[in-house]
């Protein structure tokens, strides 16, 4: 991947589209960058919060990277808007918010100071169908502990004002789920085979493999597990060092919890990707095997023209057998050669 430079960053954000392709390529090479992490957000706000002049139409709706937030539904708010440049700012966020928990925490620290405002100066230029993607966003960094409650109750406010965004209920979230199944079932372009490698390829550096951060939880002390053992706490000394295990106990499990929750969207997204490439693999079976057949019928068919024109050839005289009574010099008489006395 290219250096990194605020300049070449600038560009990059320049050029961004609300495609899909658009927004995972940009925060895969953020994520390359991450050490830059501080400048990369800096030179993000400062961006989003730019007068876009751009020309031209958007192609196509932007669809949500699955394996982040399992988002089916396009984008319906105008693909030539400047709020809708501007939610696909906070996309890009998302992404590599969600996406680089995996390598550290840096973006989701550096982050923190600034997404509140940027929420809140999105929210204020974009109409209520773009507030939905923006709640729903919300909704998953609530659900997966992107934040801590304080962050996400700011930035509550800052999407809804004085309303009281309320957490879905289970049984909206298992209704979204059915939805977004069904919708997910339907038959979609099969993945390009480099493409499920990939994606097989980062499995093998899952959550779920991490040995070291295993043996981390299982050697967390039961003190920070059970409530009941608060009563043995007799001084502030023992409080406090008491408190900064259980703050880093918190810590070490809710990144742990994200990059598990990041971990079963990847595998969802790899089910899919895998169900998609399986049927596309039995149509070109079912194609294949039916052509297969067509031509097995055609050969038989020439093999009985070959077989029957053997036989007529067998029948047929040999021309070239026959004898040659011209010869290769011999001419007709001329007429007066035939009335010659002599």
């Amino acid at each position: 991947m290219s250096a990194f430079s605020e300049a070449a960053l600038e560009k990059k954000l320049s050029e961004l589209s609300n495609s899909q392709q658009s927004v995972q390529t940009l925060s895969l090479w953020l994520i390359h960058h991450r050490k830059h992490s501080r400048p990369i957000v800096t030179v993000w706000e400062r961006e989003l919060r730019k007068e876009f002049l751009f020309g031209g139409i958007y192609q196509g709706l932007y669809e949500d990277h699955v394996a982040v937030l399992s988002l089916t539904n396009a984008i319906e708010c105008d693909q030539n808007s400047k709020p809708n440049r501007k939610l696909t700012f906070l996309y890009l966020a998302n992404d590599v918010i969600q996406n680089s928990k995996r390598k550290g925490p840096e973006f989701t620290k550096d982050f923190a100071p600034v997404i509140v405002e940027a929420f809140k100066h999105v929210s204020s230029e974009t109409d209520e169908s773009c507030k939905k993607h923006l709640g729903r966003v919300l909704s998953i960094w609530e659900e997966r502990s992107v934040y801590e409650n304080d962050v996400l109750e700011q930035l509550k406010q800052a999407l809804y004002g004085d309303k009281k965004a309320r957490k879905r209920p289970y049984e909206q979230i298992k209704v979204d789920d059915n939805e977004n199944c069904s919708s997910l079932g339907s038959p979609s372009e099969p993945p390009q085979t480099l493409d499920l490698v990939r994606a097989l390829q980062d499995l093998e550096n899952a959550a779920s493999g991490d040995a070291a951060v295993h043996q981390r939880i299982a050697s967390l002390p039961v003190e920070v597990q059970e409530v009941s053992l608060l009563d043995k706490i007799t001084d502030k000394e023992s409080g406090e060092r008491l408190s900064k295990m259980v703050e880093d106990a918190c810590m070490l499990l809710a990144d742990y919890n994200g990059r598990l929750a990041a971990e079963i969207d990847d595998r969802k997204q790899l089910t899919r990707m895998l169900a998609d490439f399986l049927r596309c693999q039995k149509e070109a079976l079912a194609e294949k095997e039916h052509k297969l057949e067509e031509y097995k019928c055609k050969l038989a068919r020439v093999s009985l023209v070959r077989k029957e024109l053997r036989s007529r050839i067998q029948s047929l005289p040999d021309l070239s057998r026959l004898p040659n009574v011209t010869g290769s010099h011999m001419h007709l008489p001329f007429a007066g050669d035939i009335y010659s006395e002599d």
